[in-house]
């Protein structure tokens, strides 16, 4: 089989296409024919700092869609031909490869009417979001929500499950993107090049603040959410936890919630990866029923995946990126 393949930690520009050893299904795995891949942050990321997990040459790509090829020992739920969608243990071999081996238990079936290409871009961007507004904030009696980075994937997929909940939702987007995240559902859009983002929700909110906040920025970016947060609201953040030092007990009485959706594989817990297959059949339901944008930007063929990743790097990529494995 041929694989993109890393050497060592470093540039985008190291990977290359080449061969490398075939894979086989151990107990409770599947080899799946990888049909398409999602590009994420994480992907570059992972590819220019490494992990002692690995050992090279190494296989990247947390995201896939494809046919199950072979189905090992235990993985009963499963048969060749089976069509999946897998968010995969960035700690081993991914998904920028022709074929990839995943468990069976974190896997989703695709259903009729929906394509790999769409199965494969809800995965770690739209899972995100969903254990974010779904699984990890309240939204008993609240009313609205800011979520940062609106055009991003994991933001994008957040304002239409925020929608779904009847949430008024407050998103930052530099302002070329602002009528595409009107297109989702925002209904407050703001300048986080021109405009001072604290000012604007707190002027909108009456000086009470959002009673939800999804970061995806940052710990800094977190920190100074806490002062767009009104009392007793919850904030879930993604790339970076906030500074509680200066919250004084009985004042705020925030809710901070870690978003870490790739722990799951490694938390030793069966639950948390059934929850993984859990999140990517719900968002498959949705674009199957025509309630969810995959919001795929473009489709790539393998042969332009560095340029993609790099694309995603500069981080003003509109929804998703997805690049198609097999030879045309």
């Amino acid at each position: 089989m041929k694989a993109w393949l890393i050497n060592e930690p470093g540039s985008i520009d190291n990977l290359v296409w080449k061969e490398t050893e075939d894979v086989s299904a151990g107990r409770g795995e599947l080899v799946v024919r990888v049909i398409s891949a999602a590009l994420n942050p994480v992907d570059y990321k992972m590819i220019e700092s490494g992990s002692r997990n690995w050992n090279y040459p190494h296989v990247t790509g947390v995201d896939l869609a494809g046919e199950v090829i072979e189905v090992g020992p235990d993985a009963t739920d499963f048969k060749v031909g089976d069509q999946v969608a897998c968010h995969t243990d960035l700690n081993k071999r991914g998904s920028f490869a022709e074929k990839a081996v995943i468990r069976a238990e974190t896997a989703a079936k695709i259903p009729e009417g929906v394509s790999f290409d769409q199965a494969a871009a809800i995965l770690c961007a739209g899972m995100t979001a969903y254990q974010a507004v779904y699984q990890k904030l309240n939204h008993a009696q609240k009313e609205t929500i800011l979520i940062h980075a609106g055009a991003g994937g994991v933001g994008g997929f957040a304002i239409q499950l925020a929608k779904e909940l009847g949430l008024k939702v407050f998103t930052t987007a530099s302002f070329e993107n602002h009528a595409w995240v009107k297109s989702l559902g925002a209904d407050i859009t703001i300048d986080y090049k021109t405009e001072d983002v604290t000012r604007r929700i707190l002027e909108e909110t009456n000086q009470e603040g959002v009673d939800l906040i999804v970061n995806t920025v940052g710990s800094r970016e977190a920190t100074e959410d806490l002062k767009r947060l009104s009392f007793s609201g919850h904030l879930a953040y993604v790339a970076g936890s906030p500074d509680l030092s200066n919250v004084k007990p009985f004042s705020l009485s925030p809710s901070i919630h870690e978003v870490a959706l790739g722990a799951a594989h490694s938390s030793g817990s069966i639950r948390a990866r059934v929850n993984l297959s859990f999140m990517a059949k719900e968002l498959m339901d949705r674009i199957k029923n025509g309630t969810l944008d995959p919001m795929i930007s473009e489709v790539l063929p393998r042969e332009e995946l560095p340029n993609g990743l790099k694309k995603v790097k500069t981080r003003h990529v509109r929804g998703k990126i997805i690049v198609r494995m097999q030879a045309e």
